[in-house]
C-alpha cells in the first residue's frame, strides 16, 4: 500500500444553497477524521446562517471576495489572503459580492453536518 492517497474524483456533498462543495479529504471522501479539505463554489449574493462550529476552520480564498462574521467583527477577505476561525466562535459565512468566491476550506477535525451548529 502507498504512502499516499490520490483525489481524482472528489465528494460532492449536496447542497441547496447554490454553494458547491467539493470534498477532497475527510469523512465523507475517503473517511479521515482528523481533517476535512474541500473547494468551494460561493456564487455572488451566497449566504448561510450563524453557526457555531465544534472545529477549526481554515479558509484560504483564491477568486472573488468573501465576507466572515466572526464574534462581531466582519472581515473581507481578497484572494491569497486566509483566516482561521476557532471551534466554539459565533461565524457567519457569505458571498455579498458581485462575483462568485471560490476558496479552499480545510477544517480540523473534519467537518460533519452535525458539527456546525447552525442557527436557524
Amino acid at each position: 500500500m502507498p504512502g499516499y492517497l490520490l483525489q481524482r474524483d472528489p465528494f460532492i456533498v449536496p447542497t441547496t444553497d447554490g454553494k458547491s462543495i467539493a470534498e477532497h479529504f475527510g469523512l465523507a471522501s475517503h473517511e479521515v477524521g482528523e481533517f476535512s479539505l474541500a473547494l468551494m463554489h460561493a456564487p455572488a449574493g451566497w449566504s448561510e446562517p450563524h453557526q457555531t462550529p465544534e472545529f477549526d476552520e481554515i479558509t484560504l480564498l483564491v477568486t472573488g471576495k468573501k465576507r466572515v462574521e466572526v464574534d462581531g467583527d466582519t472581515i473581507d477577505l481578497e484572494p491569497g489572503q486566509s483566516v482561521l476561525v476557532k471551534k466554539g466562535s459565533r461565524v457567519r459565512y457569505s458571498n455579498p459580492f458581485e462575483v462568485e468566491a471560490v476558496y479552499v476550506s480545510l477544517c480540523l477535525p473534519a467537518f460533519t453536518p452535525d458539527k456546525v451548529h447552525r442557527e436557524e
